[in-house]
């Protein structure tokens, strides 16, 4: 125990951890700011992971202006990738292999749309990362995307590369970019139908046979079926 003369203040102060102060990452704030002057109301929001990353959010319309800003402003002209999400719960839950498919365990399957850094509106978002490489600094690009088919510009003419992303995006997402030198599918045949990446397109594979380990139970080494069988007799 204390003894009485011991200041009160002291043992408040003494029991308090030091907080640390924030992180503030002067490069990655100017970069947002200056993205977000040149956008204007194409700029939705952002997130700065300090020291390691940044997220950039824009609409629809702003995506492909973002693309030359990054790449003639910034120095971004190493393409990474490009592709897109859909944020939407899937209809089918998640085949046979989990608590919330089975509705005697009364668990809640999620029906409301979640989104990741630097938030979302949209069912369907842009995602696409480029690098300068002499800054050191990348920045990753979403973009919310308008109706159930979106169309937007391609960013071809600023990266070449995004050719082949845009086409797969396309394809597994239905998800069309104007301006596309060949908008053609890159792996499923012409007249297929549906666009597999999307929550709401059946893995019908999935319902004729589960996912592999949930059935297909080996037994353990030493273990053989009479023996396994005169066990379960004896309990």
């Amino acid at each position: 125990m204390s003894s009485p003369d011991t200041n009160a203040e002291e043992i408040i102060e003494e029991s308090i951890e030091p907080q640390e102060e924030p992180i503030i990452d002067e490069k990655r704030e100017a970069f947002v700011a200056s993205i977000k002057q040149d956008l204007g109301s194409g700029f939705i929001d952002s997130h700065i992971d300090p020291e390691i990353d940044v997220w950039i959010r824009v609409t629809q319309e702003a995506w492909l202006e973002t693309a030359k800003i990054l790449f003639e402003k910034h120095g971004m002209n190493f393409f990474n990738f490009l592709s897109a999400i859909d944020w939407k719960p899937s209809p089918f839950g998640r085949e046979m292999d989990a608590a919330i498919d089975n509705v005697d365990d009364e668990v809640a399957v999620e029906t409301e749309m979640e989104w990741g850094v630097a938030g979302g509106e949209k069912r369907f978002q842009l995602l696409a990362r480029v690098h300068n490489p002499v800054a050191n600094m990348g920045v990753n690009l979403k973009a919310d995307l308008e109706g159930d088919f979106p169309e937007v510009d391609t960013w071809t003419p600023v990266y070449p590369g995004a050719n082949w992303h845009e086409r797969e995006v396309m394809e597994m997402f239905g998800i069309s970019f104007k301006n596309h030198p060949n908008m053609v599918n890159l792996y499923l045949p012409t007249e297929f139908e549906g666009h597999p990446l999307r929550k709401d397109f059946p893995l019908l594979s999935r319902r004729a046979k589960p996912w592999p380990g949930i059935v297909d139970v080996e037994l353990m080494p030493g273990e053989n079926d009479d023996e396994t069988e005169e066990s379960g007799e004896e309990t």
